[in-house]
């Protein structure tokens, strides 16, 4: 067992076809994370999903909520809060992993794609902080091209420390027929060591609202993704069109059904194109998800953020 030993099996060994079991693990999920934090009662509540009395204990929700954007899901991170050895020890373990990884780059990987491995995690937070978080190979280097990094963009994919969200070129069933696979978004395998590699400060995760503005959502984007990986939900996309100016956070296949999923990381929820794409489909429902508390508003069901796990 290993959380590399997929890719370390890759190099010229042959695979022990019948003798691995494979088990895909996440970060600690929320619920996972409240079950750490030994609230048992609040677990239930959510998985009940009692909207009146979920909406009465929306503050202690939120609370938590913060302290997960911070700790995130990687249990020595979790287990060094719970034994509340403070944010501070929290931090350094998180730091301490991403060295880890780093150091995992030239163990593990071929030695001539480290440099460029190396180079797509570290531009990894400023891809997100654009306004489309669309990745872009001149980021990495002037006039860089796909051909230089996919494989490190792979390997990084392989290694379960990057999620890919490909775009789709509409938002229609099946999503796999309309995959643009020159399109897509990375996001990191954890919020918190998101919050590490931008070295946010524990009072603006925990207090404020600006560090959730000022990265144009993308702290809530990583958060809502770990939440929906984490629940089964593997085949998620994107949708934006340069000329309707329609974006869709993220598009999911469920049950033969499409469901668009809007993350805002506040309370204001404006999303005029989300409005215009449901008024030409009816048929379809969505999700949106925000700090408010659940509502339901014709054909969008307004859930809080502490709720993901529910009704996807």
């Amino acid at each position: 067992a290993g959380s590399l030993l997929g890719l370390s099996l890759h190099g010229g060994v042959s695979y022990p076809v019948g003798k691995v079991e494979e088990l895909r693990l996440y970060p600690m999920n929320f619920i996972e994370f409240l079950d750490a934090m030994d609230k048992p009662q609040l677990v239930n509540i959510l998985k009940a999903g009692n909207w009146s009395v979920i909406n009465l204990l929306e503050s202690e929700f939120i609370s938590l909520l913060r302290q997960y954007y911070y700790v995130g899901g990687m249990p020595a991170a979790v287990l060094a809060h719970i034994k509340q050895k403070g944010l501070q020890e929290v931090r350094s373990i998180q730091k301490q992993i991403i060295q880890d990884y780093r150091r995992d780059f030239s163990k593990h990987a071929p030695a001539q794609e480290v440099p460029r491995i190396d180079m797509v995690w570290q531009s990894i937070l400023g891809q997100l902080s654009k306004e489309n978080k669309k990745f872009v190979y001149g980021v990495l280097k002037k006039g860089g091209r796909a051909k230089e990094f996919e494989l490190a963009i792979q390997w990084l994919v392989d290694a379960g420390l990057v999620y890919k969200i490909t775009k789709v070129t509409k938002p229609e069933l099946p999503l796999k027929f309309y995959e643009d696979l020159s399109a897509f978004k990375l996001y990191l395998c954890d919020c918190g060591l998101m919050g590490a590699m931008a070295d946010t400060a524990a009072k603006d995760v925990l207090l404020g609202d600006n560090v959730f503005t000022e990265y144009k959502g993308a702290f809530t984007e990583q958060y809502v993704l770990q939440q929906l990986l984490a629940s089964g939900i593997t085949h998620i996309y994107y949708y934006s069109s340069d000329t309707s100016r329609m974006e869709m956070d993220f598009l999911v296949q469920r049950e033969g059904a499409l469901l668009p999923i809007e993350v805002k990381g506040g309370t204001s929820i404006k999303a005029t194109s989300l409005h215009n794409y449901l008024k030409e489909h009816p048929d379809i429902s969505a999700i949106r998800y925000s700090m408010l508390p659940y509502r339901q508003q014709e054909n969008i069901s307004n859930m809080p953020l502490y709720g993901v796990f529910l009704r996807t």
